[in-house]
C-alpha cells in the first residue's frame, strides 16, 4: 500500500535520475500534461528506457481517446511498467477499454497476464462525477481511483479551486469526497491528488495528515521535495498503533464479542476492522523502509 507517487516529467533523463533518488514508494512518468506533443516521441523512448528492470514504477499515459495514448502504450509496455495511470477518464468504461488493449499488448510481449495494474484520475471530467459507481466490478486491473482539481478546473470555467484559507471550493471538495467514496464502494485505493505548493512543506503536512484521517491511503506528488513529508503523514503514529494493538488483543482475549470496553469507551466489530487495517498499513510501512 504505496503512500507517495511521485510525477516526473518521461522527457527529462537528469529529473528521472533525481526522482529516483527521493524515496517515494512509487514513481509515475509522465507522458501527458508535463510532456509538449512535439516531443512525446523522445519521451516514450526515454521512458521506456528508464523502466527496464525497475519496481513501481508507473506511467502516466495521455487520454485514452487520443491519438497519443495508442502511442504511449505501444511504447512503454515491452518495459513492463507495474502500472498505467489513466487521465481525463469519462466513466469506468475507459478504464475497461484500457485493461482490454493492456490485456492484448501483455500477451503480444509475453507478460504475465494481469500483471499490469491501473490507476484512475476519475474527477477531471465534469460528466465523470455522474458516472464513479461503474468503477464497482469494472476490471481486476483497478488498484486505485485518484482525482485531480485544475483540469477540472479549466472544464467548468473556474478561476479558482481553493479558497483563500487554502481549502477546496465546495465543487472540488465534493469531487475529492466522490473519488474517496468510489474508491472504497470500488475496494481500491484511494489516492489523494498533488499540493501544487511545493516549498510549503508545513501545508503539505497538514494537508496530508487530514486526508489520512479522511481515508486516502496515499498522495501524489509532483517535487521530490514532497515525498519525505508524504510519507511521514500517512504512517500511523505510536499512539496509534498502540491504541490498535490494544483493541485487537481485547477481541481475543473476548472471542465471540460484538463489543468491549476500552478507556472508559464501548469498542465493537468496526472499531476492530479499523484496528486490524491500521496494524497492517503499519506493517506495511515498516517493510517498504
Amino acid at each position: 500500500m504505496n503512500r507517495s507517487f511521485l510525477f516526473v516529467p518521461a522527457d527529462s533523463e537528469r529529473k528521472m535520475k533525481k526522482a529516483g533518488d527521493a524515496g517515494a514508494d512509487a514513481l509515475i512518468l509522465d507522458l501527458e500534461d508535463s510532456v509538449a506533443p512535439e516531443v512525446r516521441p523522445e519521451a516514450r523512448l526515454m521512458a521506456s528506457e528508464y523502466l527496464q528492470g525497475k519496481q513501481d514504477v508507473w506511467v502516466r499515459i495521455n487520454p485514452f481517446d487520443s491519438e497519443d495514448a495508442a502511442a504511449d502504450l505501444e511504447a512503454v509496455m515491452p518495459a513492463e511498467p507495474t502500472g498505467i495511470v489513466l487521465p481525463k477518464a469519462r466513466s469506468a468504461a475507459d478504464a475497461i477499454a484500457l485493461s482490454r488493449r493492456i490485456d492484448e499488448l501483455e500477451q503480444r510481449h509475453g507478460i504475465e497476464q494481469g500483471q499490469t495494474r491501473i490507476i484512475v484520475l476519475c474527477t477531471e471530467r465534469p460528466e465523470a462525477l455522474f458516472t464513479l459507481h461503474g468503477y464497482v466490478g469494472a476490471t481486476e486491473r483497478l488498484l486505485g481511483l485518484s482525482w485531480g482539481a485544475e483540469d477540472l478546473s479549466v472544464a467548468v470555467g473556474a478561476s479558482a479551486n481553493r479558497d483563500e484559507q487554502g481549502n477546496w471550493l465546495p465543487a472540488f471538495e465534493m469531487a475529492r469526497s466522490l473519488c474517496l467514496l468510489a474508491a472504497a464502494a470500488a475496494e481500491v485505493t484511494a489516492i489523494d491528488t498533488v499540493f501544487t505548493d511545493f516549498r510549503d512543506a508545513e501545508g503539505l503536512l497538514r494537508y496530508a495528515e487530514g486526508a489520512r484521517r479522511t481515508g486516502f491511503s496515499g498522495m501524489l506528488a509532483i517535487h521530490p521535495a514532497q515525498v519525505a513529508v508524504i510519507n511521514t503523514a500517512f504512517e500511523p503514529s505510536t499512539a496509534e498503533i498502540e491504541h490498535a494493538e490494544s483493541i485487537v488483543e481485547l477481541f481475543d482475549a473476548n472471542p465471540g464479542a460484538g463489543t468491549v470496553g476500552l478507556d472508559g469507551k464501548m469498542i465493537d466489530r468496526p472499531h476492530l476492522a479499523q484496528a486490524q487495517r491500521l496494524l497492517e498499513r503499519a506493517k506495511h510501512t515498516k517493510n517498504q523502509k
